[in-house]
Parts: structure tokens; sequence; C-alpha cells
């Protein structure tokens, strides 16, 4: 029996792993959110938590469980962390340090790693002009690392700090001649679900215009139509975290890996959502503060080492994604 532990589970990636673990046999689901769960989520857990991760007393209780797995999805997103740099700091960064120390404890105590799944974001990155976004072209992991917001800056230290965990603190291994803690992060584009809408991102337009106007919503966009940041469909980003989480220990190279799937303008999901849904109007009204985080993200990302280490391929590309997933469901969701 695997028992797993996802913090940050009533958000827009949690609802949807949640769905996934349900199906695994022998797993054991464990949550955590600041907020009780619905009765249709509660249906799939064994226990849902109610607390704040960066809370030690919180995180003392969930300790009693031997963790096989944990997703550590809980943060302050990209918006709201610069309305309250300070929050996020204590939310990202110190909520993510005691998880680790939590899952390496609970390593050396069981004689087996816990694998601690870290999703990250194309907010590490950091573009000083949008001529050197332009000219960049598909980013490696390694490069490009200055992000401009306090998320990215969160989110690229806790990278760093998963991996300085897993392969140098103090004692590396257990009795055993174990490793006690395997973190293993993904940088994700924006998601985008069909089932719910995301609030405090910066990628939040793509996924803001397509139920906008399924509810018949004209829609006043936050970026210019030129726009460009790499998008992602959600059964696509979760498919990505239980993959690397299966992937054999042996077989990684590193520790944080850049996955993509498609990388439209903001011009051309406003053409594919107007299309699907004649008559609403979607307009830009650039804000200067998020047009700027955007711009300071990449136009796209280059995920050879995901592709050539665990086999990581996309099973969404943009046409696929709206005309099969996002539309139809989205226009279900609204009963249109």
């Amino acid at each position: 029996m695997q028992t797993v532990l996802v913090t940050g589970a009533n958000g827009e990636i949690g609802h949807s792993l949640l769905h996934a673990l349900a199906a695994r046999e022998g797993c054991r689901v464990i949550t955590l959110d600041l907020a009780p769960l619905g009765d249709e989520l509660r249906s799939l857990v064994h226990d849902a938590r109610v607390g704040d991760v960066s809370d030690p007393a919180v995180v003392a209780e969930l300790e009693k469980n031997d963790f096989t797995e944990i997703y550590h999805l809980a943060a302050l997103l990209s918006t709201s962390s610069e309305k309250n740099p300070e929050r996020a700091h204590h939310v990202n960064v110190n909520g993510t340090m005691g998880l680790l120390l939590m899952a390496r404890r609970i390593g050396v105590r069981t004689g087996t790693a816990v694998k601690f799944l870290f999703p990250s974001t194309i907010a590490v990155f950091g573009m000083g002009s949008l001529d050197e976004k332009n000219r960049a072209g598909a980013v490696t992991e390694f490069s490009h690392l200055q992000p401009t917001t306090m998320y990215g800056i969160n989110k690229v230290y806790c990278e760093q700090l998963g991996s300085y965990m897993s392969d140098r603190f103090g004692q590396l291994t257990n009795e055993a001649g174990v490793k006690a803690l395997d973190f293993r992060a993904l940088r994700f584009p924006g998601l985008i679900s069909a089932t719910t809408v995301p609030t405090g991102g910066t990628s939040d337009y793509a996924p803001e215009m397509i139920h906008a106007a399924a509810q018949g919503k004209d829609y006043a966009c936050f970026v210019r139509p030129d726009a460009r940041i790499p998008f992602m469909a959600m059964p696509d980003g979760v498919k990505a975290l239980l993959d690397l989480a299966a992937a054999p220990a042996e077989k990684l190279t590193q520790r944080v890996y850049n996955i993509r799937a498609f990388s439209p303008s903001a011009e051309e999901i406003a053409t594919v959502v107007a299309k699907a849904f004649p008559g609403v109007s979607i307009t830009y009204a650039p804000h200067p503060v998020r047009q700027a985080i955007i711009d300071s993200w990449c136009a796209d990302v280059d995920d050879a080492a995901a592709r050539r280490d665990w086999g990581w391929t996309p099973d969404y590309d943009m046409q696929r994604a709206f005309d099969e997933y996002l539309i139809p469901t989205i226009a279900r969701v609204y009963g249109g």
C-alpha cells in the first residue's frame, strides 16, 4: 500500500491529480489544503486535512504517516505573490523546506527514498527584454535563470533546495544505504483546465478567455495580442507528474525538467476561441505589470531531456487540446 500526500489539493492541478490517483490500485491518498475539499473530491481520498503547509504543527501531524510519494502543489501563484512577497516567501519557500525535511526524516525512518514531486514553472526564466525573449527561442533548463518575480525567485530557489536536500544534505543515506529523499521537479508552462478556473496566475488569460466565451461573456485580455508563452492542457500536466514519479531513478540525469506542448500567441488562442463561440467579443487591455511578467518569461522551452530520460511526450497539441478537450468540455460545464 502506497501512502501519498497531495498538498494544495483544491487547486487546478490537485483536482485532476486526485482523480488520477484514485484510479491507482493500492494507493492511500492524504490531502492538505487551506480549505476543505468538496464532497466530490473528498470521496476520492483517505483523509483530507485542513491547514497551512508552512505551519510546523500541521507538518508534524502529517509526519505520522509513512509517505512514499509527496506531490507538493501548494503555492502562492505569480500575480498573488507580487501583491504579497513576504507571504509568498513564507508559503512557497518555508512551506517547501518543512516538507522536504519531513520527507527526508520519513525516508530515513522507513529505509525507502520518498519521492518528492515539485511543480516548478516557466516563471524561473527571466528575459532582459522582449528582443532577448524573441531571440532566445526554446530555452534549456540551465539558461536565462534570472527570474523577475517573487514567484519565479521562490521556485528556482526551491528547485535548488530540493536538489541539495536530495544529494548533499548531511547524512546522504539511511542505515540501509538508500537515499532518503528523491526530489523531482517539472517546469510547467501555463496550464489550461476545462473544469476549473485559475486565480492568482499570470498565464490565466488563456483559460479565462475560454471560460468567459463559453458563458457568452465578452473578454478583455490583459496581455497584448502578440504575447507568447508555452501552454499545456491539464491532462498532460497530470500525466507528466505521474510519468516522472514512475521513472526509474537511474534513468534520470537531472533533478529539474522542462516540459512543453504548444506555444501560441494570445491572438492565436483568441482566434480559436472566437471561432468556437461566435458572437463573443475578445479585446485587448494589457495590464502593465502582468504584461511585463509575460514578456520576461520565455516564448518556448526545450524539453529534450524529459523526452530522453523518461519518455515524455504530450498527448495534446494545440488543435487536439482545443477541439477534443477544452472547447467541448467547457461548453458542457456551462450548458452550451
